[in-house]
């Protein structure tokens, strides 16, 4: 058994070098299909793990309760009324102040509220209008995980005073003071002046979407005096710990409720979701693109395969001759049979093989080049080997059959 697979795998190499250019066009399909797999299966399994990474940087325990929707969603049957979602009542610092004082699971509370696309400057430069003002409450650090490289945070009184005090990120520090420390310097928002009192600890972006390092935050009293006292807040909270984390949010839930008057028919007229719900969403936009990605696979391998079954025809009318002769010497159909597939599949397997190495060169160039995140899963690989092998198969049996079918006389007598 094992020297007539031996036998078999030698005839197929020995075909495949006589033949080079006619075997590099047929491979070309599955080729392409395998690397297109392997490559968008090693960015998407990059982001998940750095979704996972990024996401462990917002808080331990920590959920949130919001106005509007987190996250991404899919389906018909899921589709949300944004006109609905609009007309909600704002979250307000009352809701983040009876949620701290009213729920016996939850350790601390937090507000924060956010201008995007903002322009800062000093006197004798600026940023881009693309920095994120962040107005928050003194427990925000503690509730988003965030940690500060020099200075200090603001305190309750100087939010309760509303002062013009801000803690920059290492972003905003490296473009408006690159040669100055930037504690205690000046910045000005919207024409106002404000004094920086701490620097973040550089952290990156999150889902490689939002850049951590080019905030600036800004006293909750003195940001609503700034941009508006009547928007709406986002609440986190932070549970006493891992064990009471569902009951805090129950009770969250439950408080919200009443404070809005809803009867126990009526939704929740807000949101409350968690770092797992916000990756859950991501994976599901995951799930879409690995499916759309396994199409286009299918597709090239189609045209592969059709590949294969056009030059296994050609090889079997080729070698006629050859196939005559050998069941004239008392070769069975079934080891001609045997032959011709294995020809097939090794044919589509090194395709295979050689879509992966370049699936693999395409996702290190990805990370080489553009910083994107890389990471190639097991099962990827495997997949698509037996995909590419399943394939070779399917469309090798036609010309097999076709090989063990002929007349040795018949067969001896082709030209």
């Amino acid at each position: 058994m094992l020297r007539a697979l031996g036998d078999n795998l030698r005839l197929a190499t020995g075909t495949f070098v006589a033949h080079p250019l006619r075997t590099a066009l047929t491979l070309l399909g599955i080729v392409i299909g395998v690397a297109t797999v392997m490559a968008m299966m090693a960015l998407l399994e990059g982001l998940r793990l750095k979704v996972t990474n990024d996401l462990s940087q917002l808080g331990a325990n920590v959920f949130r309760v919001d106005k509007w929707p987190q996250g991404i969603r899919f389906g018909g049957g899921d589709r949300l009324n944004w006109n609905k979602i609009a007309a909600r009542p704002a979250l307000t610092l009352g809701d983040k102040r009876a949620i701290a004082e009213q729920c016996p699971s939850v350790k601390r509370t937090s507000a924060s509220a956010w201008q995007p696309g903002q322009r800062v400057r000093t006197a004798m430069t600026e940023t881009q209008p693309n920095v994120f003002v962040l107005g928050t409450t003194v427990e925000y650090p503690e509730t988003a995980g965030i940690s500060l490289a020099r200075g200090r945070a603001f305190n309750d009184q100087e939010d309760l005073d509303g002062r013009q005090v801000v803690v920059i990120g290492p972003d905003v520090a490296d473009k408006l003071f690159p040669s100055l420390d930037p504690l205690g310097q000046e910045l000005r928002l919207k024409g106002r002046p404000f004094t920086v009192v701490g620097v973040l600890a550089r952290r990156g972006k999150v889902l490689g979407l939002f850049n951590l390092d080019n905030m600036v935050l800004v006293p909750m009293t003195t940001f609503l005096g700034l941009y508006g006292k009547r928007r709406t807040v986002s609440v986190s909270v932070e549970a006493k710990d891992q064990a009471v984390f569902d009951r805090a949010m129950d009770e969250a839930r439950r408080l919200m409720r009443q404070r809005r008057r809803l009867g126990p028919s009526d939704e929740d007229d807000f949101e409350v979701s968690t770092n797992e719900s916000m990756a859950k969403s991501l994976n599901d936009l995951s799930k879409v693109v690995t499916a759309a990605t396994f199409g286009v696979c299918l597709l090239s391998l189609l045209v592969g395969g059709i590949g294969i079954l056009n030059i296994m025809l050609v090889s079997v009318s080729e070698r006629t001759r050859e196939i005559g002769v050998r069941k004239a010497l008392g070769a069975r159909r079934s080891r001609i049979l045997a032959q011709f597939a294995t020809e097939a599949v090794v044919l589509s397997l090194v395709g295979g093989l050689v879509g992966v190495l370049l699936g693999l060169g395409l996702a290190g160039l990805a990370r080489w080049t553009l910083g994107l995140a890389t990471a190639v899963p097991t099962w990827a690989v495997v997949v698509s080997l037996l995909m590419s092998s399943g394939v070779g198969l399917v469309f090798g049996i036609y010309p097999a059959a076709r090989a063990a079918r002929l007349d040795p006389v018949d067969a001896m007598r082709a030209e």
